[in-house]
């Protein structure tokens, strides 16, 4: 009998995980659609790019398992981590639309990056409530769904964005340029998500408000790289 209660009370907790770390995903994944509500991209593309984000967490986090366990938590390895994320999900992007015919408009590249964003934070964000939700700390794990909705979501969403924004400005380019916008985004974005990771790990959590407040004002930011992305197709 305490095998049952203690099966059921896990899939409760799981069950809470999934919700309180893909609704929030998903609530911005609408948000940031309505920036192509001209030319909306179909939606089972969208569900694709959006699970291929999920898929993308379990792959990526033996990597950055090999890494920490090579370098231990430095600096470095926190570039590196950041490298592979960003990494991973351009991959993705590649992969599901990229290719695809219904990649026929820059800010497409956009849309796609955001959403494969969204997707991995979705199932990180699981994985982060799910812990403190097993050990019996409920208040926590709220907290910490609560934090990476204002912060940790919108960082993945962001500096995929960012990379998305240079794939956008390649659109009409060569084969060099095209190679040349898409290592530079890579590299800013890794960039972003490093030094958003540093802040957090490093001053113990006494500047999250501020690091949090820097990733609102880029959001404000992303906004207007959207409309300077629809009028290079007006």
């Amino acid at each position: 009998m305490a095998d049952i209660i203690g099966t059921t009370s896990s899939a409760t907790q799981i069950m809470y995980a999934a919700f309180g770390g893909i609704l929030p995903a998903l609530f911005w994944l609408w948000f940031w659609l309505q920036e192509d509500k001209l030319h909306p991209e179909p939606r089972s593309r969208i569900m694709l790019a959006f699970l291929g984000g999920m898929a993308a967490v379990p792959l990526v986090y033996p990597l950055e398992k090999l890494v920490i366990g090579h370098f231990g938590l430095t600096a470095s390895t926190i570039w590196i981590w950041a490298l592979i994320e960003e990494a991973a999900k351009l991959v993705i992007v590649w992969f599901v639309a990229l290719r695809s015919r219904d990649y026929d408009e820059p800010i497409d590249a956009i849309e796609y990056l955001i959403t494969v964003a969204l997707g991995f934070a979705a199932l990180e964000n699981v994985l982060f409530i799910l812990n403190p939700l097993l050990d019996g700390h409920a208040i926590q794990g709220l907290v910490t769904g609560n934090m990476r909705f204002v912060g940790a979501s919108l960082l993945h969403v962001v500096s995929s964005a960012v990379l998305g924004y240079c794939i956008a400005r390649e659109f009409y380019r060569g084969p060099l340029a095209k190679t040349a916008w898409r290592v530079g985004g890579l590299a800013v974005a890794a960039a972003l998500h490093a030094m958003f990771n540093l802040f957090i790990i490093y001053d113990n959590g006494s500047k999250t408000f501020v690091v949090f407040g820097c990733v609102w004002a880029a959001v404000i930011g992303l906004l207007l790289l959207f409309e300077k992305v629809k009028r290079q197709i007006a």
